[in-house]
Order: C-alpha cells, then sequence, then structure tokens
C-alpha cells in the first residue's frame, strides 16, 4: 500500500482550496463521515452507535450499493444523516477519463433520492478537469482533515483509534468506511471516538 497521510497538510489544502478538508475551529464540533456504503451488516450498526449519542453523520455512499441495498440506504435518510455521491463504481479519477468519471457520478444522482450536491472522490483522487466539472454542476467537493486509515490492514483497531484522536481538533472532517473490510476497526473505534468527545463536550454534525 502507497504511503498516505493521517492528518492533511496544509500545504494540501492551501493547493486544492476549492475543496473542504475541514470546517472552523471555533466550535467543539467534529464531522463524521462513512465512505463506500450502504453495506449489510455494517451500516445499520453504524446507524444505532450514532443514535446512541444524538450523533449526525454524512454517508458518502457508492451508487452500485444503494442500488443493491435499497431499505439500508433507506434507514440512512430516515435517520435524517446527509447522503453524499462517492461515483457509481467506485472510481479512481486519475485512472479515469473526465468524460466517464462525470458520467458514473451522474448516475449515481438515480439513486440518491434528496437534492444533495456532496461529493467524495474514491481514494481521494481527483483531476482538475473533473473537480472543474463537477463544481460547474454545483457540487462541493468534500475532502478530510483526518483520515482514520480503518481501511489498512496492517495497522491495528488500537492505532486506527489513535490515528483519530491524535489528529482530531475543532471543525475537522474525519473519514471512516461503511465496509466490511474495515469492519474491524470500525467495530472498536466508533463507540470509542462517539463516548471520547461526547465527554469533552463536542458534538457531531452532518455536512450540509
Amino acid at each position: 500500500m502507497k504511503p498516505y497521510f493521517i492528518k492533511t497538510p496544509s500545504f494540501l489544502k492551501l493547493f486544492f482550496n476549492n475543496w473542504a478538508w475541514s470546517f472552523s475551529r471555533k466550535n467543539k464540533v467534529i464531522y463524521l463521515t462513512f465512505d463506500d456504503g450502504p453495506t449489510p451488516e455494517i451500516t445499520t450498526w453504524v446507524l444505532k452507535e450514532l443514535t446512541k449519542y444524538n450523533a449526525e453523520a454524512t454517508f458518502f455512499c457508492i451508487g452500485k450499493n444503494i442500488q443493491e441495498n435499497t431499505e439500508i440506504y433507506q434507514k440512512i435518510i430516515e435517520a435524517k444523516h446527509s447522503i453524499g455521491n462517492h461515483t457509481f463504481n467506485h472510481l479512481n479519477g486519475w485512472k479515469t477519463t473526465t468524460y466517464a468519471y462525470i458520467d458514473d457520478c451522474l448516475k449515481t444522482t438515480n439513486f440518491i433520492n434528496n437534492t444533495s450536491k456532496l461529493f467524495r472522490p474514491p481514494y481521494g483522487k481527483l483531476s482538475l478537469s473533473q473537480s472543474k466539472k463537477l463544481r460547474k454542476q454545483g457540487y462541493k467537493i468534500i475532502m478530510w482533515d483526518v483520515l482514520s486509515a480503518d481501511f489498512d490492514l496492517k495497522i491495528s483497531p488500537e492505532k486506527c483509534l489513535e490515528n483519530v484522536v491524535r489528529n482530531t481538533e475543532n471543525g475537522s472532517i474525519i473519514v471512516f468506511h461503511d465496509s466490511l473490510k474495515a469492519k474491524e476497526k470500525l467495530y472498536y473505534v466508533l463507540p470509542k471516538i462517539l463516548e471520547y468527545y461526547s465527554h469533552k463536550g463536542y458534538s457531531f454534525k452532518k455536512i450540509t
């Protein structure tokens, strides 16, 4: 696996300043995001954990997973969390033509039954031309401030928790994955994060 940043460096945020990496540092608010769902066995559990703390979150959903799991997707909607577009086929923007990429993104809108204009590129990989076309269509590109690395099979659940706690601050956008690959770490980390930051007076808000 190629190296990756747990805490997004300031230079990236400055260079790609048309993308959202975090929000105001003034208030004790954290933005939890979950990529790649909806996923059987995972999404429903995540929703229950969020409910325990009255926590809002944002789910960046893959179109084909919505198509295959419509009932689970509807539970996200009913719980009043935010939905974002994560392409239909989880495409790598650096390996896909702009036309094919945009077409794949727009295909997902057929399954997102709300007015969401939030978009997160899979792998965080998006070309400038793809970004420009999406933004022209009203999309807001949502990246992240903290990567939990729950997708990394080489790290322990304890290390995943440490990644979040050591790097999160007011306004942080944190990435988790609503997937079977991340299950072990997610089941360990999410309840602890919700409890830890709730006790410190933080609230968990969705991105709108």
